[in-house]
């Protein structure tokens, strides 16, 4: 697996690279050797984030922890990693062949904040995202989505060829977004 570690506000130590490593080695069993890991360590004034996005043939898997120390932010992120990781393949590999599991295509979209808009009348976009999609089942959009810890995801539905939305309903549950037949 390729690691990659990137410091925010700051520099991680040689230390931290190395316990790093140690760390992503207990998942480098779930992924082949292409597979890429990206660790980001961001320093705030009360506590130390660290994010872990695994990409694994557009397979994406992310966690995102904080602590006082960015030791234990990286055990608890490699903890929540594992945790999602076979909570997910489980669930896909009951579902789908065991070799598709390594065809998936993800997407990671970001949702601007309601705090960023100042009126209804002005939009700004603040970032533009490409994203590759494949076909999939329903089924298999909601669970990436839920992989991905997004609020919608959008992907191709295998069974209609339309591009289509899933999303998280505040009550619960969730819904799938349509293009209309005209």
């Amino acid at each position: 697996m390729n690691i990659t570690i990137i410091g925010r506000k700051c520099s991680p130590r040689e230390s931290f690279k190395e316990r790093a490593e140690k760390k992503l080695g207990k998942i480098d069993k779930f992924f082949d050797a292409e597979a890429s890991a990206k660790i980001t360590v961001t320093v705030e004034k009360s506590f130390q984030s660290v994010e872990i996005t695994v990409n694994n043939g557009g397979m994406i898997f992310r966690a995102q922890e904080r602590a006082e120390n960015m030791n234990d932010a990286l055990d608890k992120c490699v903890d929540t990693l594992i945790r999602k990781i076979r909570k997910y393949k489980t669930k896909l590999e009951k579902r789908i062949k065991s070799g598709a599991f390594d065809d998936f295509a993800a997407i990671e979209a970001d949702m601007p904040d309601a705090d960023d808009i100042s009126e209804e009348n002005e939009f700004e976009i603040i970032r533009t995202k490409s994203v590759a999609v494949k076909p999939q089942s329903v089924e298999e959009a909601i669970l990436q989505m839920n992989m991905l810890g997004h609020e919608f995801y959008m992907f191709i539905n295998a069974a209609t060829e339309q591009i289509c939305v899933v999303y998280r309903r505040k009550n619960g549950g969730y819904g799938l977004l349509e293009p209309a037949e005209e």
